[in-house]
């Protein structure tokens, strides 16, 4: 039920749009947007949905940021933070440790594939991809291997925004202002099937194709220098990439030839983004690390985590061997009680169960798009889906980048959200509109979603 306006508007509030402009330094954001216009305040959620100061309600199609799997509001998990933070508001897991970070990491390491059980906590994905690649340099020095360091990634793909996790990132716009990164990270192709190098391709070929790039990759740069490839379960950046029929295992056959460790970023697809708790659920392959965060807690509280293999975790465990590598707040009594009643509703509610009985539905209502010119391709899976904006059907032809910058900023980000819909329109490659909505999201929402979307870019498509 939406609140009444008396419950969110307050004097306060153009004091606090006055300070947001002044003292807030938001996160990718070009922060002259707002010289003269206010920054939207949102100040409440429940559901699907969140309101503004001004009460104004919008259909939250990315889940705030691929997080809020199970939707806003829930009272549940704002009770465990408090009767955690209550008991234990803090304590490391540098030597010591506590119950809840046990009671996780015992239960993650139940769900996990194959023998992925040992649980290494951070507080964000950025964090577990950093863990990641130090693990993989620090194993790889232990077993005598000094040499292989190097690690691949997608083109396009993002990975987080520290150092590391930015070299690993394969987005140059991003990169550029922080040059020289850390050094040794290469790039393979990504698997968008919508712009294959050869049309005649299957999706088959074109996995075993987009596969092999990374074996030739490894052996350009020499099998003793490569130490992981680090792969989303489908690539988030570039619009929702899944992964052709075979990709995965072909990718994993490849990483045992040259021994280089296959590392699953999750930190978008995990804990039901794709019906299952893992993209090697979902697909059927079994990396050697996984990275997740995000929807661990549904975005309650900061909590991310490593896991490792058994093997990976094995050269640690003898003598004065050490992982060197630890973070204040990883595993915090409180994200980690969160998180555990996180998956107590995804379990209770069978949130996984409800994303894969729903997710050709929610593709159907995107896919009645295609008679919009503008609407090139419809692309995803589970509750994860990327629309490809074209200036030709015909001919696939994408925008340049003035255009793509008039089309996104300068008209269609505005017009959804004052439509009542929030979700990304993003040019990290090309121009794609991004729906990931709460898991518990059904039918009603996908009528929502496909008529704000039918209605703005039809004027989109009037304008160019």
């Amino acid at each position: 039920m939406e609140p009444p306006l008396s419950d969110l508007q307050s004097p306060d509030f153009e004091k606090l749009s006055g300070a947001a402009r002044d003292h807030l330094w938001l996160h990718f954001t070009r922060m002259s947007s707002y010289q003269h216009t206010d920054i939207p305040l949102i100040v409440r959620g429940d559901g699907c949905y969140v309101w503004d100061a001004a009460g104004r309600r919008y259909l939250d199609g990315l889940s705030a940021l691929f997080v809020v799997q199970t939707g806003h509001g829930r009272q549940e998990l704002a009770e465990a933070a408090a009767k955690q933070a209550g008991e234990l508001a803090y304590f490391p897991l540098w030597s010591y440790a506590h119950p809840k970070a046990i009671e996780l990491a015992d239960r993650l390491a139940d769900l996990t594939p194959g023998d992925l059980n040992r649980v290494f906590f951070t507080t964000g994905g950025s964090e577990a991809v950093e863990s990641a690649w130090k693990l993989a340099r620090s194993y790889f020095k232990r077993v005598g291997k000094p040499l292989k360091t190097k690690v691949l990634s997608r083109s396009i793909a993002y990975h987080g925004t520290s150092m590391g996790a930015l070299s690993i990132t394969g987005i140059p716009g991003l990169k550029q202002d922080f040059e020289p990164l850390v050094p040794s990270t290469f790039r393979v192709p990504n698997t968008n099937y919508y712009r294959r190098p050869d049309e005649s391709m299957s999706p088959e070929q074109f996995g075993v194709w987009a596969a092999d790039r990374i074996a030739e990759a490894i052996e350009f740069e020499g099998p003793d220098t490569v130490a992981a490839v680090f792969l989303e379960p489908v690539q988030n950046s570039g619009g929702c990439f899944p992964p052709p029929p075979g990709y995965f295992q072909r990718v994993r056959e490849i990483c045992d030839r040259y021994d280089v460790l296959m590392v699953s970023d999750d930190v978008i697809c995990g804990f039901g983004r794709l019906g299952e708790y893992f993209g090697g659920l979902k697909y059927d392959y079994t990396p050697d690390i996984i990275t997740v965060a995000k929807g661990l807690t549904s975005g309650y509280v900061p909590l991310g985590a490593m896991i490792a293999s058994d093997r990976l975790a094995e050269p640690f465990l003898h003598g004065t061997n050490w992982f060197a590598h630890g973070i204040t707040y990883g595993g915090h009594p409180v994200g980690s009680a969160v998180a555990l009643a996180n998956m107590d509703i995804l379990e209770r509610e069978d949130l996984n169960g409800h994303v894969r009985q729903n997710s050709d539905l929610f593709r159907s209502y995107l896919e009645r798009l295609y008679d919009l010119p503008i609407v090139g391709d419809v692309r995803g899976d589970g509750y994860f889906f990327g629309i490809e904006l074209v200036k030709d059907k015909a001919t696939k032809e994408t925008f340049n980048d003035d255009e793509s910058e008039r089309l996104l900023r300068g008209f269609l980000s505005h017009a959804l959200f004052e439509a009542g819909l929030y979700c990304r329109a993003d040019d990290r490659g090309d121009p794609v509109i991004q729906l990931a909505p709460p898991l518990i999201a059904g039918e009603e929402q996908f009528i929502e979603i496909e008529q704000i979307l039918r209605s703005v870019l039809t004027e989109a498509s009037n304008q160019i």
